[in-house]
């Protein structure tokens, strides 16, 4: 079938659209009643309900001639995740609003919501519901649910002068792999496909406030703007050491043939997903927890004694 023969969105409709990205869904565990009923319900067993929600807009948050419909899929759903495991918690539901153009192909949102699918599957959750509309640019709205399943959730505000600071997760790979895009290649594919698919280290959010956790967040503008989010909380600074910052070969490999120094995109790039949290300074941490820095008095955060731009991003700015 030839692009002008392809089956768009406003060819099936609302309902068949509808209908179509439910078919393949299957229920998690903590799902009682999914999609197509007014509402969904799901299990919580804890009595408390975590909730996040996200949005992704065509031409800001993604392209189509960069990413697949999938690798989209993928990352819409896992930047919730992150959120939702940044707080202790466990992932259990995905709600998924789509608004899109009346001529975007059918399979486009196939592949969508496949990557969507995938990457519950590696939480243990499911898409219990959503919407869809029409719009000039697809936009993704995502709601996360998950459940603390006893614990206390780990918030921005709780970390202490004396702790240590560690994250679990690539930093700056996600950085590394839009400026190489935007230079027009597509490789290292390692790179490039980490800006297009995050690797969240999501069995590290729960077991993080198992260790006793007293602050945690996800890396999604930058390490030194979302640990600003942690000093601001908690009234107390973060002093950090380059030297301690994972910075793998391939990043310096890339930072080579882009003229770039490699720590920029580390400690200022986002979209990775890792987790940075503050731990007492007496827990055993395991080996996906890379220790970096301390907490100390004072306020915002500093690398090797001295401030360094904040970079990441921020919406209207």
């Amino acid at each position: 079938m030839s692009k002008d023969d392809a089956i768009t969105v406003s060819d099936v409709g609302e309902f068949g659209l509808i209908a179509r990205v439910t078919a393949e869904l299957t229920p998690a565990d903590t799902t009682l009643l999914g999609p197509g009923d007014d509402a969904a319900v799901v299990r919580a067993a804890d009595g408390r309900v975590v909730a996040t929600t996200d949005m992704l807009i065509e031409g800001r948050h993604f392209r189509r001639d960069w990413s697949t419909a999938n690798d989209i899929g993928h990352k819409a759903a896992a930047r919730n995740f992150a959120d939702i495991v940044a707080m202790g918690a466990v992932p259990t539901a995905l709600l998924v609003g789509l608004a899109a153009p009346p001529d975007l192909e059918l399979e486009w949102a196939d592949g969508l919501m496949a990557g969507l699918r995938e990457e519950c599957g590696e939480v243990g959750a499911a898409v219990v519901g959503g919407d869809v509309a029409a719009a000039d640019v697809i936009t993704l709205g995502v709601t996360a649910l998950g459940d603390l399943q006893g614990r206390n959730p780990v918030t921005l505000g709780g970390a202490h002068v004396g702790d240590v600071v560690a994250v679990a997760g690539r930093l700056g790979w996600a950085d590394a792999g839009f400026a190489v895009l935007s230079r027009g290649f597509r490789s290292p594919v390692q790179i490039v496909a980490a800006h297009r698919r995050p690797e969240v280290p999501y069995r590290e959010g729960p077991l993080a406030a198992e260790l006793g956790a007293t602050a945690m967040t996800d890396v999604s503008d930058g390490l030194i703007a979302d640990l600003g989010h942690i000093a601001d909380a908690s009234g107390v600074r973060m002093e950090l050491r380059a030297d301690l910052v994972p910075m793998p070969m391939k990043l310096k490999e890339v930072g080579a043939a882009l003229n770039t120094d490699p720590l920029v995109w580390v400690l200022t790039g986002g979209d990775d997903y890792a987790l940075v949290a503050t731990f007492p300074a007496s827990a055993q941490l395991p080996d996906a927890w890379t220790v970096i820095g301390t907490v100390v008095e004072g306020e915002g955060v500093r690398v090797d004694g001295r401030r360094w731009p904040t970079g990441g991003h921020e919406h209207f700015r």
